[in-house]
């Protein structure tokens, strides 16, 4: 500095308001010295060196550092200048922040601390981050992002009641949403790929499948009946699924956790038999008939013919879903995925005749056979045929 340049800093003069600039010539636990290139040097006391809370100056400031502040007053008998650098910064801060707030533009910002509920930037004023906006996923340790540099975008702004909210999570969602569209372009139904579980809900799951989620359908998650998907699935777990469905428009993928599995009807239908006596679970009621789950994932049709050996008008009158029930197998055809179930032979009583036939008219028929067969054995018993069918016919 020339000799004439000091001299005629020594004889200007400093008034409060003043916007300085100078450089930091030293940091003590209290303060931060600058040389202002005035005749009193320029003292930021540590109250005044942020908007945040700090314990020490050398959180902000360090030897040889740069810094504009703000004159606060001139002290002559002390021979010092008190600045604030926190005004400074907030001057012109709210309109930088306003423009971003209508631009929705994203930026930088360094996280200075920890708070309850969220994380707190200097951004030339207080910008808080709540743990809600910080990611997409519930952070359980928030101490992680302390001195780290995150991006964020202005979502609340109130000057007047010195209000600023930031959100890390929407640049996250745009980033996310512009790497979905690439992982959808590039998916195919049909392929296999790994997952993992994000979240739950009473109609399925959704899934991870490299930065785009999928929706596994509760029907899609196993080839056995599943009440509810936390029955078989956690948040977390790592699933292997096949898609279905690309929806790229809708940003939809439909996936399937059962079809990326061997079929039961691959690897356990072999051990059903026709003539074999089962326990299984009414899993569905139609008008012609139930549906029997007799092995997980594997669903047989009881006729509403093979119900019971009394006229059933509606399965819905006999059996309810998720009832237990014992069943005969009838047929087993792998090839059209079909099992034939009987209940009615499978719990005794009298025996139908005829197969699907009605059950008034082989019991009939059975009533005439079990007389003819007492004929034979006792070797007649007086009564006519007349008399037999009069009988029945009363019946």
């Amino acid at each position: 500095m020339s000799e004439e340049f000091q001299e005629a800093m020594a004889t200007s003069t400093v008034q409060e308001g003043d916007v300085v600039t100078g450089t930091v010539t030293e940091v003590d636990d209290k303060k931060v010295t600058v040389d202002i290139g005035y005749k009193f040097n320029g003292i930021i006391p540590i109250r005044e060196l942020s908007v945040l809370h700090i314990e020490h100056p050398n959180q902000v400031a360090e030897v040889g550092q740069s810094v504009r502040a703000v004159v606060l007053k001139t002290d002559e008998e002390a021979g010092i200048v008190v600045l604030s650098k926190r005004e400074a910064d907030a001057a012109g801060a709210w309109d930088r922040l306003q423009a971003l707030f209508d631009s929705q533009e994203p930026f930088d910002v360094v996280i200075q601390d920890v708070v309850k509920g969220g994380l707190v930037a200097d951004v030339g004023v207080r910008g808080f981050i709540p743990a809600s906006l910080v990611d997409w996923q519930f952070v359980e340790d928030l101490q992680t992002f302390k001195g780290q540099t995150v991006r964020v975008r202005v979502v609340e702004i109130d000057p007047e009641n010195n209000k600023l909210i930031l959100s890390r999570k929407a640049v996250l969602e745009d980033q996310r949403k512009d790497n979905e569209v690439d992982v959808i372009r590039s998916i195919t139904p049909g392929v296999l790929l790994e997952g993992t579980v994000q979240r739950l809900t009473n109609f399925g799951a959704f899934i991870d499948i490299g930065g785009v989620d999928g929706l596994v359908h509760i029907s899609e998650i196993a080839w056995h009946h599943v009440d509810h998907p936390s029955d078989v699935l956690k948040e977390g777990d790592h699933v292997r699924v096949k898609v279905l469905k690309v929806d790229p428009a809708a940003h939809k993928i439909s996936l399937s956790i059962k079809e990326a599995s061997a079929s039961p009807w691959e690897t356990a239908v072999d051990d059903l038999r026709p003539g074999q006596i089962l326990t299984g679970t009414v899993r569905r009621l139609t008008d012609f008939g139930a549906f029997v789950e007799v092995k997980p994932g594997l669903e047989g049709l009881v006729h509403v013919s093979q119900i019971a050996h009394q006229h059933v008008a509606t399965p819905a009158d006999v059996l309810e879903e998720g009832q237990s029930v014992q069943v005969k197998v009838l047929s087993v055809e792998p090839e059209r995925r079909r099992i034939s179930l009987s209940i009615k032979e499978a719990t005794g009583g009298s025996e139908s005749g005829g197969g699907h036939g009605g059950s008034h008219g082989g019991g009939r028929r059975n009533d005439v056979q079990r007389f003819l067969d007492k004929q034979d054995n006792s070797g007649g018993t007086g009564a006519t045929l007349g008399d037999l069918f009069g009988d029945l016919f009363k019946r």
